[in-house]
């Protein structure tokens, strides 16, 4: 749970080196640049056959499930030949879905008619067929009109009707206006259906057939795009005469790879601690199974440089307040069901391991947290069973779940401002200790007014509320106290900060939530059931009704559980957590590396 400390490192060499020199440093791909000239040059743009279309067609492969061999002999590979034929492809095969749908859905429509062949113009002394589908509603409307007409088919809504005249009628001849049957009939069209199915089956395998150059393709386009990074970088060195210069920020632990890179190159070396008036980027450094939490962090907010990490903090406080609003071990084992089918999928990259991971602690989390509380699709295990005993906790005891929320909120921001204290190590450091102090004063004095509670609880919030406002009072200015103007200063500084007792007070009481979240999807799931028991009691068709019930409210309580978890249980860590937690924000590390390939 740390921040890597990094150095700031500067490179200088002849100007006819820079480009090896440059080459190297990607290829270690451990140094975050920075730009020694006021504008640098933006990154030549990649060839036209390795832009938009180049994505679009390795986009278009890469989402083939059952891929071809991949080919990884680069010889006579001919990038742009490849990029057009995977787009000409891709075209054929919307054209024939385009062509199969519409001739589905002009085949359903004309089933109705029958299957017949338009007659010539000639055949009926002139006159023609015109068809209309009228409501059944309208059809006694059809009795005033004077022309010849006949209904070839009908159902409980509509009537196919064909009318019989040289000219379209009028439009307020009929109810509705004419519809369109088109020149082919419907044996034509079954047999140009049958040619768009082939048509589309040769496309599938044809776009099969080229996933065999995705590696190639992939490969070619990460050595494009490193070419232009390495151009970029070079934009960004600062040239005098026959020198160059290269900076960049570079973690401590990889310092010594590019002092023996300069080492072996010749290269002049300053190596410096980054100074105030440096901004330098933010790495964190994580163990495997906890790397989601860095991806937790950098979603919303990454800390700065000389912050602290919460990546650890989020993580498994994400799973708790998770685990809590779900309040169900059989919604857990579903999700438990789901994450074992796309387990092997997630594990092909290392983004999808580092979402495995985070999803098996929350499912297990999750899992543990029902088992407490006792519910099971809603249902609540016998008091005599083995899940009846491990049952610690009631959803129902609204006065032992409302304590236990709001102390999960003390805890969790109690946390925020211990890690500012550590932090700190200064005078303001004691106005985190008091803010502690604070909050739990106040927790005490809310349990000492509950009935049971010893009478001393209630004497000791007074005495931790007191001291620790107290504190926030005095030490929460950084000004010093240097004469009457100076000795104001911080008094309004220390009425301020006490402000923040109503903002304090507000983020404990959002974690209140958590039990009332909880407690609507157990509810949910608690009235489901209820109504599936009542449908169950229905002769007849009852059972089909209940089981239906039970299927349909529990998979929408399920998501609505779902949503609820992820949106809350981040909320409360990116906006009551970080209110207190973190101060300024950061930028991320971005080593100037080679792109990785597709294997």
């Amino acid at each position: 749970m740390s921040i890597v400390r990094l150095r700031k490192l500067t490179l200088a060499g002849l100007l006819r080196e820079q480009r090896p020199v440059l080459e190297q440093l990607q290829d270690l791909g451990c140094l975050h640049l920075v730009s020694m000239v006021e504008a640098p040059r933006e990154p030549e743009r990649v060839p036209p056959e390795h832009a938009v279309d180049a994505c679009r067609a390795l986009r278009y492969l890469s989402d083939v499930p059952d891929k071809r061999h991949q080919v990884r002999a680069g010889r006579g590979f001919d990038m742009a030949a490849t990029v057009a034929t995977v787009l000409a492809s891709r075209d054929r095969l919307r054209r024939a879905n385009d062509q199969r749908d519409s001739l589905l859905q002009h085949i359903e429509a004309l089933i109705p008619w029958g299957d017949f062949r338009l007659p010539d113009n000639d055949a009926l002394n002139g006159r023609r067929l015109w068809f209309y589908i009228v409501p059944e509603r309208q059809m006694h409307l059809l009795d005033e009109l004077a022309l010849p007409w006949q209904v070839v088919h009908k159902d409980n809504r509509q009537s196919w009707v064909v009318v019989i005249d040289r000219d379209e009628p009028p439009v307020d001849a009929l109810p509705v206006p004419r519809a369109h049957t088109g020149p082919l009939s419907l044996g034509e069209l079954r047999q140009r259906l049958e040619e768009a199915e082939l048509e589309l089956e040769d496309a599938l395998a044809e776009r099969q057939a080229l996933t065999r150059w995705i590696y190639l393709m992939s490969t070619h386009m990460a050595r494009a795009e490193d070419q232009a990074a390495l151009r970029h970088a070079a934009a960004q060195s600062r040239v005098e005469d026959e020198l160059f210069l290269v900076q960049g920020w570079v973690p401590e632990p990889a310092l010594g790879s590019v002092c023996d890179l300069a080492e072996r190159q010749g290269l002049a070396v300053l190596v410096e601690a980054p100074a105030a008036e440096d901004r330098p980027p933010t790495l964190l450094e994580n163990p495997g199974p906890l790397e989601a939490g860095q991806d937790l962090v950098g979603f919303y907010q990454m800390p700065a440089y000389g912050s602290w990490d919460p990546s650890r903090v989020v993580f498994f406080s994400f799973a708790l307040f998770f685990a809590m609003i779900l309040s169900d071990a059989g919604y857990a084992l579903v999700l438990g069901l789901v994450l074992g089918v796309f387990w092997p999928r997630l594990g092909r990259s290392a983004g999808g391991r580092r979402l495995r991971t985070l999803s098996a602690i929350l499912v297990g989390g999750s899992l543990a947290w029902g088992i407490l509380v006792g519910s099971f699709f809603g249902v609540t295990p016998a008091t005599g069973s083995v899940l009846g005993h491990l049952q610690l906790l009631d959803l129902s005891d609204f006065d032992t779940m409302m304590k236990l929320s709001v102390g999960i909120g003390v805890l969790h921001l109690m946390l925020a401002h211990l890690e500012q204290a550590l932090l700190k190590r200064d005078r303001t450091a004691l106005a985190h200790a008091g803010w502690i102090a604070a909050m739990l004063g106040g927790f005490a004095l809310w349990l000492g007014g509950g009935a049971g509670m010893p009478a001393w609880l209630a004497g000791a919030g007074y005495w931790g509320l007191g001291a620790g406002l107290l504190a926030v009072f005095v030490f929460s200015s950084e000004r010093a106290a240097d004469g009457l103007r100076g000795s104001l200063l911080r008094l309004l500084d220390g009425v301020r900060a006490l402000t923040g007792v109503t903002r304090i007070f507000g983020d404990v009481l959002s974690y209140l939530r958590l039990f009332a979240l909880g407690l609507a999807s157990a509810s949910l799931a608690l009235t489901f059931n209820d109504l599936a028991r009542q449908a169950a009691e229905v002769q007849g068709p009852g059972l089909l009704y209940a089981i239906l019930i039970l299927l349909v409210g529990h998979l929408l309580n399920l998501l609505l559980a779902v949503m609820s978890g992820v949106v809350h249980g981040l909320r409360l860590n990116y906006i009551e957590f970080y209110n207190w937690a973190l101060s300024g924000e950061g930028y991320a590390f971005q080593p100037f590396r080679k792109k990785e390939t597709l294997e």
